[in-house]
């Protein structure tokens, strides 16, 4: 990486006045943050992703919108934005389900890009996220993908007193589409200095966000942007992970926005230091918690095919494999309430409690099934140090 002094770009634009676009980092400061992303992400693309991609991915999907549509005020749940994002587009009805299927359609053309061949950041790229994101929702002055010029007496306004105050954004049209062609011309530069998409990613997603471009979606715009430099850069998964831990530190995100201004305007040195580094923290974060999961859906699919085998070889029976089958699908389960559950007395109609007794100390004996202190079941692939075998007197 060349030095990033070579990445200073002044812009003197008609009514905002003169704007900078800086690295404004210290990359001796970096070096452990960004080494400690690089060892989370190797680790985690170790992770036999084949067996896990389809159901990671959509899980991922799922809580980015959430994460990303709820920071600009979305009101569906996150189990509410699942079922959602699996409606016909002809059942899309509501403002609110527009919005979150909006929000998929914006990824699922950014992941396309990310993935083709020589694709470069440009304003058509930035243009047509705005149009998908914004599409058929409600809003007088706004035109998808187009960028904002203020009428006069009508002023734009950026953040809130509670995250470090309010600042005015370029107004005037001719300032926006300046500012947004300098933005790429800038992006271009740190690639062509070998700037890492760890570093440039949050800093695009920062300069973004302060010229504040189109009238609304700006937020959500500025994310896909960020997420799609760095998928493109070669990360998975945790791109667009990062929506849903930008809302889990939604005050420090919104905070460090207005922090990194000021020390730029301060002239304060490495000003956006504290937003890159907040950045590659996430990143870190959330490739840890996407490797996790990943071990656990493996985990799954191996104790899933474990039973199946079990049943064919006759090592258990229908009845165990079903209460196996349903603690899997349910997940931790309280075993009085299992005794009492419709699905598992109708097992036993028929029989004794000493077959139920019988069929319950084999699983144990298994271990295909355990017992915590608090008295609930877990399947086998779910097993944690605080969890013992289960008493018979459990069965």
């Amino acid at each position: 990486m060349k030095p990033l002094s070579h990445c200073l770009l002044r812009v003197e634009t008609d009514r905002f006045g003169p704007f900078t676009f800086q690295a404004g980092v210290d990359l001796e400061d970096l070096v452990v943050p960004l080494q400690r992303v690089e060892d989370a992400h190797e680790l985690f693309i170790k992770t036999p992703l084949n067996q896990v991609a389809s159901q990671l991915e959509k899980e991922v999907v799922v809580s980015s919108v959430f994460g990303t549509n709820t920071i600009e005020g979305g009101t569906l749940s996150e189990a509410e934005t699942a079922r959602v994002l699996q409606l016909d587009p002809a059942e899309v009805k509501e403002t609110e389900q527009r919005r979150a299927v909006n929000i998929k359609a914006a990824y699922d053309f950014a992941q396309r890009a990310a993935k083709t061949a020589g694709w470069r950041l440009d304003l058509d790229f930035i243009r047509t996220v705005h149009a998908l994101i914004t599409r058929d929702l409600p809003d007088p002055d706004m035109v998808p993908g187009e960028f904002r010029d203020n009428p006069k007496g009508k002023i734009t306004t950026v953040g809130d007193e509670a995250h470090g105050g309010r600042t005015k954004p370029p107004q005037y049209g001719g300032d926006v589409k300046l500012l947004m062609g300098k933005l790429i011309e800038w992006h271009d530069c740190l690639v062509a200095n070998e700037v890492p998409a760890l570093i440039r990613a949050p800093l695009i997603h920062f300069y973004f966000e302060t010229i504040h471009p189109f009238w609304d979606g700006n937020g959500r715009v500025g994310r896909v942007i960020e997420a799609t430099l760095l998928q493109a850069a070669g990360y998975r998964y945790a791109p667009f992970a990062m929506a849903r831990h930008y809302l889990d530190n939604i005050d420090e995100y919104f905070t460090l926005f207005n922090t990194c201004r000021k020390n730029a305007e301060k002239h304060g040195a490495a000003p956006n230091q504290p937003f890159v580094r907040f950045h590659l923290e996430g990143m870190r974060v959330v490739i840890h918690r996407l490797h996790e999961r990943g071990n656990r859906i493996v985990g799954v699919l191996l104790y899933e095919s474990q039973i199946r085998r079990a049943l064919d070889r006759k090592e258990i029976n229908a009845r165990q494999y079903t209460i196996l089958s349903q603690l899997l699908d349910k997940g931790p389960t309280d075993l009085e309430e299992m005794r009492h559950s419709p699905w598992y007395q109708s097992l036993y109609l028929k029989l004794n409690d000493k077959t139920r007794l019988r069929d319950m100390n084999a699983l144990r004996e298994m271990e295909l099934l355990f017992l915590d202190e608090a008295s609930r079941l877990w399947p086998g692939t779910m097993r944690a140090a605080n969890i013992k075998p289960v008493g018979r007197k459990g069965s």
